[in-house]
């Protein structure tokens, strides 16, 4: 029975692909910063996962005790069901919202951004790479456009999400066993995609569930490691 780390799993991408792996029996641990709404994803999610573990650990991505409570989690469930399989890192920060131009962004809150999007991903794979080395796992790092695209306003996340990008391509090159992707999932109707719009009409954006096929097929699949965008992954419906 394959086990699964999925950050920022209360809510938004997250959500949507851990519903998508319990419905297919994945073991899960998951974690929000809060503690309500991770609650109700747990029992969601343990209701549609047929059997299978689903852990939650509250906390902040950011904090180092939370990343390790996170790894020793699924390394109890990886000693009965036979290792780690996933790591996803999907919890992000965004930033001042409305966004603010580089030379108006507060360094305080941008450190912030830094701490969330690029160490922690870093951090969580440094500690469960001996878990998904033995079981020649894949971590999915999920990216966005705005790290490759220069968009005013953006510069605070969309270089934090180009830094993990790069290090998502590095780690690839020197880690043998394990697939490692950066994915972008595309704009999303999500939370944190109104937050970088305040006042603005997302509507017109596809839910995060659209993205979910192409993470399932970097998850699923046989691609090298690399940088892909969801859309590209997705499954393409046949004409009628």
């Amino acid at each position: 029975m394959p086990v699964g780390i999925v950050t920022g799993a209360s809510k938004g991408l997250g959500r949507e692909l851990a519903r998508s792996l319990a419905d297919d029996g994945w073991s899960l641990v998951i974690d929000a910063r809060g503690t309500e709404a991770l609650e109700e994803a747990r029992s969601d999610l343990a209701a549609r996962a047929g059997g299978a573990a689903v852990v939650a650990v509250q906390g902040d991505v950011a904090s180092a005790d939370h990343r390790v409570a996170l790894v020793e989690a699924a390394s109890t469930l990886a000693s009965t069901l036979g290792g780690l399989d996933l790591l996803v890192n999907n919890a992000s920060e965004l930033g001042p919202s409305p966004l603010p131009a580089l030379a108006d962004h507060p360094l305080d809150e941008l450190e912030r951004v830094y701490r969330v999007n690029v160490l922690a991903p870093l951090a969580l794979a440094q500690l469960a790479l001996p878990l998904l080395r033995a079981r020649r796992g894949r971590i999915v790092n999920v990216s966005s456009d705005a790290a490759v695209e220069a968009y005013e306003g953006w510069g605070g996340y969309g270089s934090s999400k180009a830094a993990l990008e790069q290090l998502t391509a590095v780690m690839a090159a020197e880690e043998r066993d394990v697939r490692v992707y950066a994915v972008d999932p595309g704009d999303m109707r999500t939370a944190m995609h109104q937050a970088a719009f305040p006042g603005e009409d997302i509507s017109d954006r596809k839910p995060p569930e659209a993205a979910v096929p192409g993470l399932r097929r970097l998850i699923d699949g046989d691609e090298p490691s690399g940088r892909y965008r969801a859309d590209d992954l997705a499954p393409v419906e046949a004409t009628p």
